[in-house]
């Protein structure tokens, strides 16, 4: 019966000791508040994306006024000149949509800016946040604020601090 037991308990054991793995977490959204240049980028974004607003604005203002004016101006002109006038509208509220998909669509200049900027800076994080995991020998490493869901955490696992220092930078201060 002893044999049988071990026989069994000995597997168990052995897939107990194969699963142990270390797993720590990061807060992304913390660390990139330590690295001045992530706060400069998305101040950078941030002004582009504003400038190009209002001029996508202005060109929907302008559409708006031509159309009202057309409204007003339709009882005093030909089927010929309604046509040319809606071609018109037609024209620049198209040529607006145009410029607006191109400054903010999902390939748009806005998009390409911010991966020029933001992307380098990433890079930086998750090489240090590799260089924690081999250095302390961590089978996994979460990051706090993505789509993984983390219920619990406790701190000790919490590498943030670690992936700050790692980037030469002082934990524990926010970058102005």
């Amino acid at each position: 019966m002893k044999r049988l037991f071990l026989t069994l308990l000995f597997p168990l054991l052995a897939a107990t000791a194969t699963f142990a793995q270390r797993f720590a977490y990061v807060d992304s959204e913390y660390i990139l508040k330590h690295v001045p240049e992530y706060a400069s980028s998305q101040k950078q974004i941030a002004a582009i994306s504003d400038q190009w607003q209002k001029e996508t604005d202005t060109r929907f203002q302008e559409i708006d006024r031509m159309y009202k004016a057309y409204q007003a101006d339709q009882v005093l002109m030909t089927g010929d000149m309604k046509k040319r006038r809606e071609n018109e509208i037609i024209e620049k509220e198209k040529a607006a949509k145009d410029f607006q998909r191109q400054k903010f669509g999902p390939d748009g200049e806005l998009a390409q800016r911010s991966t020029t900027l933001i992307k380098p800076i990433q890079d930086r994080v998750a090489k240090a946040v590799q260089a924690i995991a081999e250095s302390e020998n961590l089978d996994m490493i979460f990051d706090k604020n993505s789509e993984v869901i983390m219920l619990y955490a406790n701190p000790r696992y919490n590498k943030s601090d670690a992936v700050i220092t790692r980037l030469g930078l002082k934990p524990g201060v926010f970058a102005k």
